[in-house]
């Protein structure tokens, strides 16, 4: 038998064993129950981070469905300062190839999440992996690739997160780049390795693909004739923009200086713009055009009628000095148009009166196109309430109103389609077809065509002329202001306007050329063949000749 000293030590171990059961299960109790929200989120600083990404961004095509913005993945560095393995390598490390890191670093000692360096290249990355920094792990993220590079003032450009920050990227960003995907990730605790586990805990949406009116091999084409003209002349900038009359499709819009949106780091941010529309100028003898537009109109004029242009160079009307750049004397309004003489057209600017206000707005200047695109300028027209003795005269041959090279193209349509002037676009989507609004009468729109052909035929304008189809148009050279705010012989816009033809098949070209080093040229001699060249390349891609 179990004396009773030998039962007191048994009930005492007991007592002991159970005690010590009691304060293990308050000990688990505490830890798994009253305290696991303090250790599961420990445990999520050391071994997790959450992190949000967008879906890959729907590309971008172009009119005959080829890719000019698709998705193309980066690789980017990160480190997670509140669990550091070895700092003292990882400060060494960041201290010789990323300082800007370390300062970081210095400032959120406890981040959970840090970004050493985004969209690296190849040999970043491979200089990394030797290196074999524990603390630094890559992550793999969305990016952007544009295909074809002189588009980047059209299509525009995404940040450093995949975010639309000029052209259409930025207008159609929140289409283009759907809704962010929420995911916690965690690494192993022995490799350290990111990935070990991958929980989603928001699904994101897909983007929506766009597809543009901009034909890519038609912009390239463009560009390129763009670029040697610019090159041949030492111009600081150029523009062309070439659309549809009849229903406002814009097929290229072409601009230097520009930048390949591909670069990672852009310097000068101005470099993406599209100054078809961004920029107005004073565009000078091509808004002759729409004085005689207008002058027929309200039947002031007829094309015949003579005008006394009193064959000298420097003339006075309404006591007002100017020059034009050649001797004539009699010419019928269509002959003013035709060699772009300023004492006919401040001639008939002044029987015009404030008539010529009215057309210019009726045409579209200063006022919206109904197009839609970052940056986009209104332009203006001196307003009769606010003119000098000199506002009549310089209207007439161009000063006193600024535009962009958008609405020239759309004010030049009127001649093209009947008298309309159509809303430009670049997204192909369906929509209902609004009916035409006609601004002025046939007859009128009539006469305006065959002095815009004359113009080519035998006016300022021959180098425009190709054989085989129909080509309207009209030359513009205009001074531009200096630093002084007077306008410098030194510094010149040329401009063209035209209009190609052949059956059903119209387009409108505005070229556009801007201080060339040289400066006896005009219009006709640096515009007006870069408009017959690019027209030339097109009629070959369009299978129009």
């Amino acid at each position: 038998m179990i004396n009773k000293t030998a039962k007191i030590r048994l009930t005492i171990v007991a007592l002991a064993f159970l005690g010590l059961f009691v304060i293990i299960a308050i000990h688990l109790y505490l830890l798994q129950i009253t305290k696991h929200p303090f250790f599961s989120t420990l445990g999520n600083q050391q071994y997790g981070v959450t992190i949000k990404t967008l879906p890959p961004r729907a590309p971008i095509f172009d009119l005959h469905n080829k890719l000019i913005a698709t998705e193309k993945p980066v690789m980017s560095i990160f480190i997670t300062p509140n669990s550091l393995k070895d700092r003292e390598t990882l400060v060494n490390f960041l201290s010789h190839y990323y300082p800007h890191a370390l300062t970081k670093l210095a400032a959120h000692p406890q981040a959970h999440f840090m970004y050493v360096a985004r969209n690296i290249t190849d040999a970043e990355l491979a200089s990394i992996a030797d290196l074999n920094v524990p603390d630094v792990f890559v992550l793999e993220e969305p990016g952007r690739y544009y295909p074809i590079t002189c588009l980047g003032t059209v299509v525009g450009k995404t940040d450093i997160d995949n975010k639309g920050i000029s052209g259409i990227e930025l207008l159609y960003n929140a289409q283009l780049a759907g809704t962010p995907t929420t995911t916690h990730i965690e690494k192993d605790a022995r490799s350290g390795r990111y990935y070990f586990n991958k929980k989603t805990i928001t699904t994101g949406s897909m983007g929506k693909p766009l597809h543009l009116t901009i034909d890519s091999t038609l912009q390239f084409l463009a560009y390129e004739e763009l670029k040697e003209t610019i090159e041949k002349f030492n111009a600081k900038e150029g523009s062309v923009i070439i659309m549809d009359p009849v229903s406002g499709a814009i097929y290229a819009m072409a601009t230097i200086p520009d930048v390949d949106p591909n670069t990672s780091k852009i310097e000068d941010m101005s470099l993406l713009k599209n100054r078809v529309v961004t920029e107005t100028y004073e565009l000078g003898s091509v808004m002759k055009t729409f004085l005689a537009l207008a002058a027929l109109e309200e039947k002031i004029y007829t094309p015949e009628d003579i005008i006394d242009c009193e064959n000298k160079k420097i003339g006075y009307v309404n006591g007002m000095k100017f020059s034009t750049w050649k001797e004539h004397g009699d010419l019928t309004l269509s002959q003013i148009i035709e060699y772009s003489n300023n004492i006919g057209t401040a001639k008939i600017a002044q029987k015009l009166g404030t008539k010529l206000y009215d057309h210019y707005v009726r045409c579209g200047f200063g006022q919206p196109t109904g197009f839609t695109f970052p940056g986009q300028q209104r332009g203006y027209v001196t307003h009769p309430k606010t003119w000098s003795k000199a506002s009549l005269n310089s209207l007439s041959f161009g000063y006193e109103n600024r535009a962009t090279l958008l609405q020239l193209a759309r004010a030049f349509s009127l001649f093209a389609n009947g008298g309309y002037l159509p809303t430009p676009y670049l997204v192909n989507s369906p929509s209902t077809p609004i009916a035409p609004k006609f601004l002025y009468s046939p007859e009128t729109i009539t006469q305006m065509r065959t002095i815009l052909e004359k113009t080519c035929t035998q006016g300022t304008a021959h180098a425009a002329t190709i054989p085989g189809v129909t080509v309207l148009g009209k030359t513009g050279t205009a001074r531009l202001l200096d630093e002084t705010g007077t306008y410098s012989p030194l510094k010149n816009i040329y401009t063209f306007a035209g209009i190609i033809e052949k059956g059903p098949y119209k387009r409108v070209i505005v070229t556009f050329i801007k201080e060339a080093s040289r400066h006896d040229l005009y219009a006709s001699t640096v515009a007006a063949p870069l408009f017959e060249r690019i027209a030339q390349k097109m009629l070959i891609h369009d299978n129009v000749i």
